[in-house]
């Protein structure tokens, strides 16, 4: 994709930070109406549920966790339910997941870790999640604004791509990702912003052949590829 002239890496100019909070409503307001009910694809009940399947979705399509989950949690109700179980009974139980022996044992693990500090409760900030064995800021943020309603930044491959395509952030790194954005976004779009990017990254702002044409903020995006 060819970068409009004019818009370059946001880097430290206060102007042009200042110039992409104004671009936010914008964006926000037109891919609402792309995508009136935005959310994560992943179907859960609890935030306990959504822990689960945001660890078994890494390197695997939303699609296969949700068919995998509508058997697993008539099984795996808690975190004692997950530790309770050996290992190889568990693995077997998630076996259609890619990597399921690693994800079997990062399950145990991080539900041994929610018994252990937080009494089987799943906690409500990042800060608190990332304490958990395996869970990173991305898996945290998911639970916390899907499962909680929390503000979130939710930098997953899709949100990620599609910021830097905008100009939001030049990082590369995930978790630099998610503070520049906290710069930008006001707290309380911050869920919302997350899940408009990442239903915009999978259908139109797509890792090959971005559908610029399509694109309802092409006028917003450093990177568009059409002459507006």
């Amino acid at each position: 994709m060819v970068q409009r002239k004019g818009k370059g890496s946001r880097g430290k100019d206060p102007q042009r930070t200042e110039n992409l909070r104004k671009r936010i409503p914008k964006i926000i307001e037109e891919l609402e109406q792309l995508y009136p009910d935005a959310r994560l694809e992943l179907e859960y009940e609890n935030a306990f549920q959504l822990l689960i399947e945001a660890i078994l979705a890494a390197q695997e399509s939303d699609k296969k966790v949700n068919h995998l989950a509508k058997t697993l949690f008539k099984k795996y109700r808690s975190p004692e339910d997950v530790v309770r179980v050996p290992l190889d009974e568990l693995e077997k139980d998630i076996s259609s997941i890619n990597f399921y022996r690693r994800k079997a044992k990062l399950l145990k693990n991080c539900c041994q870790g929610l018994i252990d500090i937080f009494g089987g409760e799943v906690p409500r900030t990042v800060e608190e999640m990332t304490k958990l064995p395996g869970v990173g800021r991305k898996t945290a943020n998911m639970v916390i604004g899907g499962a909680y309603g929390l503000p979130a930044i939710i930098v997953d491959r899709h949100v990620m791509r599609v910021s830097q395509r905008i100009g939001l952030t030049s990082q590369k790194d995930p978790d630099k990702i998610e503070f520049e954005l906290m710069e930008l976004i006001p707290e309380d779009m911050r869920t919302k912003f997350s899940f408009l990017l990442l239903n915009h990254g999978k259908t139109i702002c797509t890792a090959r052949d971005p559908k610029c044409s399509e694109c309802p903020i092409c006028d917003l995006c450093d990177s568009c590829n059409i002459k507006l």
